[in-house]
């Protein structure tokens, strides 16, 4: 009975894992073995977590399941694009289920996640300081750390860290707003406030710093976000759309990096052959896909630069076909389906607001890479989360996805907010 209760829809990513292996295997002349084995363990792992977290009853059973099926997807064109990287990919993946299971139990295990708003805080400040000493510049951004070969980007861990300090925030606030019935209260939320907007304006500016203007714009929005949801203070949330809008025209005319990247979205075409060239390939590469695409291995998504980070979605669309890219992006709306749901069922605040948090996370930087591959808006350069190749960005996407199932199992088992525990 157990078995037959979950057994269909892990059974349907099986199916399409077994297919899409037994392609790459027979596209490839000599036919590579390698491949069998690796398909046989990404089935293996995709199977045995999905069936332990059913048994177990850890949470959403769909959560890992849909990740499951986009991490399938960027396994597939990785490995068809770089054999090498499709190989570190499935390490990394490997690497990323044991950090969801770790998450997961540290997050139940400890209590104490919504006292500690300045410890996130300043870890990373921390992190940001390593990073602009230390960091190295590679692909235009000063966001790496390199040691002895091995690199990795610490803000991708912010992200999370980010997460939990508007979280914090947003607990203490929602108690202050409850309770203000004096001058001297609501000054202490108005100082809340602005200490919260000190905090993130400076996340974002060591981001531009750095020149990870991505990742500053998913932050911008995150905190607005969440600020809307929680507060629904129109003045507040507008006094920093218009700093945002200030400080991004400041931007446009101070810095010339800024300035190329908007131009060459407006009009690619002008300088097809240099500044141009990776959103223009991109452009081709999805138009020569069709509906129903080239066929895996029968295209040529190798012309586009950084095809298996900022552009793996191009390269989808052209093996694939427009109905493959739709399919990933009903994957990403599924995910956030299923994250808004546990928001909605959460009823403690701070569960609510990291939930939320992590989700708005896995949406809006989808939006904002495919937005930019697509010529919608400016190209800014992350990651496709759970597809694009990356260490960093795939195992701190399932740190994240680890919290989200443990909050989605404590959903009814609040432990209540930090005015309830006495402080």
């Amino acid at each position: 009975m157990l078995i037959a209760s979950y057994k269909r829809p892990v059974s349907l990513v099986v199916l399409a894992d077994i297919l899409a292996f037994g392609l790459l295997f027979f596209y490839r002349e000599p036919h590579d073995f390698y491949i069998l084995g690796a398909g046989l363990l990404i089935i293996t792992l995709i199977a045995g977590t999905y069936l332990f977290i059913v048994k177990k009853e850890l949470g959403d059973e769909y959560l890992f399941l849909i990740v499951s099926m986009l991490a399938s997807v960027g396994f597939i064109m990785i490995y068809r694009l770089n054999r090498g990287l499709g190989f570190k990919q499935i390490v990394w993946f490997s690497g990323g289920i044991v950090l969801f299971f770790l998450s997961y139990f540290i997050y139940i295990r400890i209590k104490i996640w919504n006292k500690l708003m300045y410890a996130y805080a300043f870890a990373s400040f921390g992190l940001f300081l390593v990073t602009l000493v230390f960091g190295s510049n590679i692909k235009g951004s000063t966001n790496w750390i390199v040691i002895k070969g091995f690199s990795f980007q610490p803000s991708e861990l912010i992200k999370i860290l980010f997460i939990f300090t508007l979280a914090c925030y947003l607990t203490h606030s929602e108690q202050i707003f409850l309770n203000a019935l004096t001058l001297k209260l609501k000054q202490i939320k108005i100082k809340g406030r602005i200490a919260l907007m000190a905090i993130v304006y400076m996340f974002m500016g060591f981001l531009v710093m750095q020149r990870d203007w991505g990742t500053a714009l998913l932050f911008f929005i995150i905190y607005i976000t969440m600020m809307y949801v929680f507060d629904a203070d129109m003045k507040f949330l507008l006094l920093n759309v218009i700093i945002a809008a200030l400080g991004g025209t400041a931007g446009y005319f101070a810095l010339y990096h800024i300035r190329v990247r908007v131009v060459t979205w407006l009009n690619p075409w002008a300088d097809i052959a240099g500044k141009g060239y990776q959103i223009t390939q991109s452009l081709f590469a999805i138009g020569s896909g069709g509906f129903f695409g080239t066929g895996l291995g029968m295209g040529r998504p190798d012309y586009i630069p950084e095809v298996t980070t900022d552009f793996i979605f191009s390269a989808i669309c052209e093996e694939m076909g427009i109905f493959g890219g739709v399919a990933v992006i009903l994957l990403y709306f599924l995910l956030a389906y299923r994250g808004i749901k546990i928001v909605l069922k959460t009823g403690d605040t701070f569960k609510k607001a990291v939930a939320l948090g992590i989700t708005c996370m896995f949406g809006f930087q989808t939006f904002i890479i495919i937005g930019g591959v697509i010529k919608l808006i400016p190209l800014t350069g992350i990651t496709l989360p759970f597809i694009s190749y990356g260490g960093s960005s795939l195992t701190t996407s399932f740190i994240q996805l680890g919290i989200l199932e443990a909050v989605s199992r404590e959903g009814g088992q609040d432990e209540g907010s930090i005015s309830d525990e006495g402080r």
